[in-house]
């Protein structure tokens, strides 16, 4: 984890990380019987009295990758032995806006026809001011439904229930 942002951090269980997870994702191991960590970083109390950036909402819908905001291409031949291994098929390539390094992302077919699972996940209080307070506080949340962790952010695989905004935006 970011060293500025564990500063301002606790757990969710009120307990020390625990050891070796002192500077990670989550400060607890992953429980083999529910596939969530023991306990979770969030923001502190002090910092998230400061206030939110965004509405507090404590549930999100798995709705899957979103989908190409540009035109999608085949694979060349060339990207097809580099990149074949991944289960690459299309490859998008972005509008060039400045000095913009990246130029495109490649596309699995399950990306592109896949569809989250469709549940809706409830975290506890804690969390859901965290995600208010700072969005990109996290890289990954926990889907009850598919029993692990996956991305947030622009590209992630969730919403806010009842919206279209995209959880860690």
């Amino acid at each position: 984890m970011d060293p500025e942002k564990l500063a301002i951090s606790e757990t969710t269980d009120g307990k020390p990380a625990r050891p070796g997870f002192e500077d990670k994702a989550a400060p607890a191991p992953i429980d083999s019987r529910t596939g969530m960590h023991e306990a979770y970083w969030v923001l502190s109390e002090v910092e998230r009295a400061k206030g939110f950036v965004r509405p507090v909402r404590r549930s999100y819908r798995h709705v899957g990758v979103a989908k190409p905001k540009n035109p999608v291409r085949d694979l060349t031949s060339t990207e097809l032995e580099r990149h074949g291994n991944y289960g690459y098929v299309k490859y998008e390539e972005y509008p060039q806006e400045g000095d913009s390094l990246v130029c495109g992302r490649f596309w699995t077919q399950k990306d592109l026809d896949g569809r989250g699972c469709g549940t809706t996940t409830t975290m506890g209080l804690a969390l859901a001011e965290t995600y208010a307070r700072d969005p990109s506080y996290y890289g990954s949340t926990f889907c009850c439904g598919c029993g692990t962790h996956l991305p947030v952010g622009v590209g992630g695989e969730f919403v806010w229930e009842g919206t279209q905004e995209r959880v860690g935006s």
